[in-house]
């Protein structure tokens, strides 16, 4: 099969990518480079240096005519979504669309569309929340993942371009930058490498912060490889069902530094305290039953072992 993965350049785009050149499959990268890197590109994909909002990157589509696209690029940051969401649209409604309309016009056979489960339910009663819950979201990205789940219910029926649609918990693990709905853990090892304190975000209600559903990439990479033949025309939660406070995530990443990296020692440094950002939830956690009957996924990795993979992979990189 040919795959064409946009993001494919970023932290869980390049994990992805792996995973279908591991399972045999023919995989194109279309990515800028503005958050992706270069170095987490796999050298048996085909790479395309290209922004999803430009008639080139519909030209790829066209010349390179793939089955599936599975669509990982975005902006991906609450905080700069809500002081810049006529960017944050641009690329992620305009952008998307770029590529919805290439898909219809070369004959895609099926779009895996990637949406937050971590920030389109708004403040829920539902709480984990099931896909029955009907999305209030409260940021701009999360309102242009909903429009963009949207857009794609209306290519399916206007063309019969199929779909999947996964909307991702918190996703941590190798290759993840500080930048983003889940860099808190990037953000706490590279701190704690630096010998830098942390800085906890919270509600004036609670200060040992705000709870999320932690989903280890190595489990969302199977997620993505069962979607490419299953759960068309439907969408689903990928997370643990776990909710997990920040300062318990914090605490957690601190006793996997003790065990493994001798260097950071001591006690636990309390992180500084300060407010909610713009657009945060005080909590989110998905449920995943829908996942594991449509698409045959589950989560396989607990949190403390996923941590101790991501410490793993970050004390091999430069400080």
């Amino acid at each position: 099969m040919k795959i064409l993965v946009t993001g494919g350049a970023g932290f869980i785009g390049s994990n992805v990518v792996d995973g279908y050149v591991r399972a045999g499959h023919e995989v194109l990268v279309v990515d800028n480079l503005y958050t992706g890197k270069r170095s987490n590109l796999n050298p048996e994909a085909r790479f395309y240096e290209l922004d999803i909002r430009s008639p080139e990157a519909v030209k790829v589509i066209e010349r390179e005519r793939p089955d599936v696209l599975n669509h990982h690029a975005a902006q991906m940051s609450v905080p700069d979504s809500v002081s810049d969401p006529i960017l944050d649209a641009d690329i992620n409604i305009k952008g998307f669309l770029n590529l919805l309309e290439g898909a219809a016009r070369y004959k895609i056979k099926k779009v895996i569309f990637i949406s937050s489960g971590g920030a389109i339910y708004g403040e829920t009663s539902e709480y984990p929340t099931s896909e029955d819950c009907r999305p209030r979201p409260l940021s701009p990205y999360a309102v242009t993942k909903y429009c963009s789940e949207h857009y794609l219910a209306f290519y399916n029926h206007q063309y019969g371009l199929d779909y999947t649609t996964l909307r991702y918990a918190n996703i941590y693990g190798a290759r993840q930058i500080r930048h983003g709905e889940a860099g808190v853990v990037a953000i706490f090892m590279d701190n704690l490498l630096k010998g830098l304190r942390s800085t906890l975000n919270h509600f004036p209600d609670d200060k040992e912060g705000m709870v999320r559903d932690y989903c280890y990439v190595g489990d969302v990479v199977k997620a993505n490889l069962s979607a490419l033949d299953r759960g068309g025309g439907d969408f689903f939660n990928i997370g643990t069902g776990l909710g997990t406070k920040t300062l318990a995530l914090y605490e957690m990443i601190f006793e996997a530094f003790k065990v493994v990296e001798p260097r950071v020692s001591g006690e636990l440094v309390i992180p500084i305290k300060r407010l909610a950002r713009p657009g945060d939830l005080t909590k989110s956690c998905l449920v995943v039953e829908k996942a594991s009957g449509a698409l045959g996924w589950t989560p396989e990795t607990d949190l403390e072992e996923g941590i101790r993979k991501t410490l793993e992979w970050r004390l091999n990189q430069p400080v």
